[in-house]
């Protein structure tokens, strides 16, 4: 009996360990479904919102949209895509700022906020949670 309920309980947190990860693998970068832009890779999205770059590939501007500091979805985000912490990004916008280099990425609240506002701009892009995604935009990178 002992045994089947540590089986029982094994199993469960195996499976919720396993939607876990699932769920933070939905994950999406997206742009207007009116944008040219049909593909980007980890890296180019990586420049976009670093700020090292202001144009899309094909030459048209570029202007990132994050969510808020502290989110778990920009913490995610920002592990998958530039390979950096809260805390590194922190370091890098105080950086970039002081030597007038760049300024953070505009930010709103969560995921719907952040479609909306992409799906009504062409020139923009943004991250959100595959289950926001409508028609009104495009998924240029699928984040694992």
């Amino acid at each position: 009996m002992l045994k089947h309920t540590l089986i029982s309980l094994l199993l469960g947190a195996s499976l919720s360990m396993s939607a876990c990860l699932a769920a933070a693998a939905e994950l999406v970068v997206i742009v207007s479904a009116r944008s040219p832009v049909m593909t980007l890779r980890a890296e180019q999205v990586a420049d976009i919102f670093l700020s090292e770059v202001a144009t899309f590939p094909d030459g048209r501007e570029a202007c990132a949209i994050d969510l808020r500091v502290g989110s778990p979805l920009r913490d995610e985000f920002y592990a998958k895509v530039a390979k950096r912490s809260p805390a590194l990004m922190k370091a890098y916008w105080t950086k970039m700022i002081f030597t007038g280099r760049g300024q953070p990425p505009r930010e709103l609240p969560n995921s719907v906020e952040v479609r909306r506002l992409v799906a009504e701009n062409p020139g923009m892009i943004g991250y959100i949670e595959r289950g926001a995604l409508d028609s009104s935009v495009r998924t240029v990178l699928v984040v694992h």
